[in-house]
């Protein structure tokens, strides 16, 4: 098999990036989506988020967007204004969408196992598309790429360390059926960013 450096990659298209970054928030949002229906909790900072709202009954998307506030500065110092900037923007965009999505999606019945495998997957895929675009989510995503790039810290096994974290804590505001959905549900998500997202499986450049 012929090996493809990064030199021999066709750099991403600006429309192919800003494709990228509505797919992937849109599918994150609806992961959220099935999570908060089923009252589950996932990890990350918008794990943390959720654990905001639970908390203290706040909307999901403001507490998010500022969580991911001081996160901004590792972004652009380590991973440069166009990675800050895209990340940003995903930020807002799901900020919007998760405010929005409830009123345009009417869920009557949810099977909690469900919720946990579909979401989770939804979230890790849509979490591999930006990514693979050089943006992210914000806070732990950022300090996740960040290790991977500079110490061949896989970004899914960091990033499972931390939602497990997220999740312990989250004892204290959920029940532990949920918790235990919740731990499956993040297992998904970051196996699909492990398994995917390595060093030389995917060439395209931005």
């Amino acid at each position: 098999m012929t090996n493809i450096s990064n030199s021999d990659a066709l750099p991403h298209r600006q429309y192919e990036d800003i494709l990228a970054l509505l797919t992937g928030t849109m599918l994150v949002a609806l992961g959220l989506v099935l999570y908060t229906s089923a009252g589950l909790i996932t990890g990350s900072s918008a794990g943390l988020a959720l654990l905001v709202q639970y908390a203290t009954g706040y909307g999901f998307g403001v507490i998010f967007f500022v969580i991911n506030l001081p996160f901004y500065y590792l972004a652009v110092k380590r991973l440069g204004w166009p990675f800050a900037l895209r990340t940003f923007a995903a930020v807002a965009l799901i900020s919007v969408l998760s405010q929005l999505m409830p009123d345009w999606i009417g869920i009557e019945h949810l099977n909690p196992f469900y919720a946990a495998i579909a979401g989770g997957g939804l979230m890790g895929m849509g979490l591999l598309v930006l990514f693979r675009h050089r943006a992210g989510l914000g806070g732990f995503n950022i300090l996740a790429l960040y290790l991977q790039d500079n110490y061949g810290i896989r970004a899914g096994y960091f990033q499972l360390a931390v939602d497990l974290t997220i999740l312990v804590v989250s004892l204290f505001y959920i029940e532990l059926d949920k918790v235990a959905l919740s731990v499956l549900g993040a297992v998904v998500l970051n196996l699909i960013i492990a398994i995917n997202h390595r060093p030389g499986r995917y060439v395209g450049m931005s």
